[in-house]
């Protein structure tokens, strides 16, 4: 399992512990991912996604799962959050046109 935002693409950097003495180790930064699970409202279902917990608040922030995933860019998007990007805005479509 790659350590990979499925929503931001955000995925570890590499930068230095820094000794007392300057001497310094190469490490790596891991991003902090959760399994969540986040409804969709147009949807009506719910999707089970490994983000992390800075997008889970942009999620929040922009109302849900629903309103964050068609203001987002998708070429950083897993293929799953791709393929839910492109049903929510199907239906959105469909319900305008309705």
């Amino acid at each position: 399992m790659s350590r990979r935002c499925e929503l931001t693409g955000t995925g570890p950097m590499v930068g230095h512990i820094v000794s007392h003495s300057n001497i310094k180790t190469k490490r790596r930064y891991l991003p902090n991912l959760q399994d969540v699970t986040l409804a969709s409202e147009v949807l009506g279902r719910a999707f089970k996604l490994r983000i992390t917990m800075a997008a889970l608040r942009s999620v929040d922030h922009n109302g849900g799962l629903d309103g964050y995933i068609v203001k987002i860019d998708e070429t950083k998007m897993s293929d799953r959050a791709r393929k839910i990007r492109r049903d929510i805005k199907a239906k959105l479509a469909e319900k305008a046109a309705a």
